[in-house]
């Protein structure tokens, strides 16, 4: 099927078409969610809440870019949106801990390893993935699209809706903050 004959069984409903899409897709959105949310469970939930977007707002596809490029800026947006969704948790349950309830709420997430990690280098791996959730948003999202999707700045660009200029200056300023961040780790040890 080509891609506009996807976009058209999507379109129609077509059962077929929503299988083939999630098929297709389905690889690339959870390791791109996974590399956000480092949680294997949380990925897993997110992956289906993208293919459930994507189901119900194919109508607002405008087809201005490949649909791939699509389905990455919903990817980015669910896993941006449990990230906000954790932090807001995280919060509220310092919050009730300074009022004396009981109840344990916070999130704090473990070290991550990603799948695609050799045995011997998943230590170093959890420190990269602490000092990379640090990052500002969009330096976060322009570096995992390079470095774990293999994303070229010009696809980066389309995918974040911004210039390659930008893109640049992002990752420059992405690769700036996590050497300072793990050049004052390795100092503190």
């Amino acid at each position: 099927m080509t891609e506009q004959e996807l976009i058209a069984g999507l379109l129609n409903r077509d059962e077929n078409a929503f299988k083939t899409v999630v098929d297709t897709y389905k690889n690339m959105v959870y390791n791109t969610v996974l590399g956000f949310l480092q949680n294997t469970g949380d990925a897993e939930d997110v992956t289906q809440d993208v293919f459930i977007k994507v189901y119900e707002n194919i109508g607002g596809f405008k087809q201005q870019a490949k649909l791939s490029t699509w389905i990455y800026r919903i990817s980015i947006s669910q896993a941006t949106d449990m990230l906000r969704y954790r932090n807001r948790k995280k919060r509220g349950g310092f919050i009730l801990s300074l009022f004396g309830s009981n109840q344990e709420v916070l999130y704090e997430p473990p070290d991550f390893v990603h799948p695609g990690v050799l045995a011997e280098n998943k230590e170093q791996s959890a420190i990269l993935f602490k000092a990379i959730n640090r990052l500002p948003e969009n330096q976060k999202t322009a570096f995992l699209l390079q470095k774990l999707q293999d994303k070229s700045q010009r696809e980066i660009a389309e995918i974040m809706q911004i210039n390659e200029g930008a893109v640049e200056s992002l990752l420059s300023r992405a690769k700036a903050n996590l050497k300072k961040l793990l050049f004052n780790y390795y100092q503190t040890l």
